[in-house]
């Protein structure tokens, strides 16, 4: 007997698209759509549209009979592009990719969906039934950005800031750990700035703490991200005295030139990150951090290069995610004469993530001889409090379970390790 098909979905770009794609899984699923393959694209980059462009060309080819559709921020941003593709039989908006009525609607009823962003107001609890990947889930509590940085086009794919409710949040947790999940990611595309929309305006932190009172059997919450200069009091305090909250912070850094940094028009400065990094380790001796940089912003000289390069090391941040400057059609940072040549940026992207190999190089090995808990990952992989991945021959062992482990020597990217 034949395994029954089921819609394959395609994902591009930031955990809110995965944490998207499982909403979508869901609806396609019910609307009976097992033949759809869907692109959940990104429009971070020009690359990672050509990826996808790519991606839906090939897929009609291999698939002719197969309904394809295409959603995410790319096109939100740019629909009638993917609509004119004769490999496209669909292209749902962002705000309607996540309703389940939308998935009922033919194709020859209507091939482009796609609302005004900007006038989308609310973020619903998507309650989800789970994950494909066992070990963590990615929670969706806040979408959408109020600020304007130069080098981004993604408040046109995701709108204004918006929050979801914390007795929302709350209820969805409890429905993940019933079913087994033992970490959860908080994750929004600018998540510092949750609360702001909802009644009596609680913080981040407020949510967080209130959720992990509500739920007092989760066992580990994670943040995907946050802007250095938006933690709250309740944040600190989380930091300092909650140890289910990990010691893992992603930054959205992007440089470590203040002058770039102006000309992105982020909101903070190199000294504000350098005294978050310090304040953070002095709560919390064991606190890794990452940060997101970008390479070769217009302007940036070989010397407002080395800031980012130094920053890196002074904070020492570990765990990077690099990206080579991208312009994006409709943005002011693509109007800035003066751009660094690509080769140039691709050579520093590079120089970057050597750093970042080598930061991690050294966290490896300031862990040596720990003892560490560990949750396990699909493949028998596992990871530590702070990110690091730990190898202790634990693929006999369930995915998402947690174990104690003693880490005994660095492994490639990993420490080897022994449960004890």
């Amino acid at each position: 007997m034949s395994k029954k098909k089921e819609p394959h979905i395609k994902t591009f770009g930031c955990r809110l698209n995965f944490y998207e794609s499982e909403v979508m899984r869901s609806h396609a699923k019910k609307a009976g759509l097992d033949d759809a393959i869907i692109f959940n694209t990104c429009a971070v980059t020009k690359e990672a549209e050509r990826q996808a462009g790519q991606a839906i060309r090939r897929a009609r080819r291999e698939n002719p009979d197969a309904r394809i559709i295409v959603t995410g921020c790319a096109a939100q941003i740019d629909p009638d592009k993917y609509g004119s593709m004769a490999e496209v039989d669909q292209v749902i908006g962002n705000d309607l990719k996540l309703k389940s009525e939308s998935w009922g609607i033919e194709p020859q009823e209507a091939k482009i969906l796609v609302n005004d962003i900007m006038s989308v107001k609310e973020t619903a609890g998507h309650l989800i039934e789970g994950f494909e990947d066992k070990s963590r889930a990615f929670l969706q509590v806040q979408n959408g950005c109020d600020h304007r940085c130069t080098f981004c086009i993604i408040p046109y794919g995701r709108g204004n800031s918006r929050s979801v409710p914390i007795g929302v949040i709350a209820e969805q947790v409890r429905a993940l750990v019933d079913q087994g999940y033992n970490e959860i990611v908080f994750t929004g595309v600018d998540v510092t700035s949750y609360g702001v929309d909802l009644p009596s305006n609680p913080t981040l932190g407020q949510m967080i703490r209130r959720v992990l009172a509500l739920v007092p059997e989760l066992p580990r919450v994670r943040l995907s991200s946050l802007d250095p200069v938006e933690i709250d009091d309740d944040m600190w305090r989380l930091i300092a005295e909650e140890p289910r909250f990990m010691p893992h912070l992603h930054l959205s850094l992007q440089a470590g030139d203040d002058m770039i940094l102006k000309r992105m028009k982020r909101r903070h400065l190199r000294q504000d990150v350098i005294d978050v990094c310090n304040r953070a380790r002095d709560l919390r001796p064991d606190m890794a951090f990452g940060a997101d940089i970008i390479a070769g912003f217009p302007t940036e000289s070989e010397e407002m290069f080395q800031n980012s390069l130094n920053i890196v090391k002074e904070c020492d941040i570990t765990y990077l995610h690099v990206f080579p400057y991208s312009e994006r059609e409709g943005t002011p940072a693509a109007r800035i004469p003066n751009s660094v040549p690509v080769p140039e940026r691709k050579e520093r992207a590079a120089r970057l993530r050597e750093l970042g190999d080598k930061q991690l190089q050294s966290l490896l090995q300031r862990n040596i001889g720990k003892e560490m808990l560990v949750l396990i990952e699909k493949g028998g992989v596992g990871r530590a409090e702070n990110f690091l991945s730990i190898d202790a021959g634990l693929s006999e062992l369930k995915t998402g379970s947690i174990i104690r482990v003693k880490t005994m020597a660095v492994a490639d990217n990993s420490l080897s390790a022994e449960i004890i």
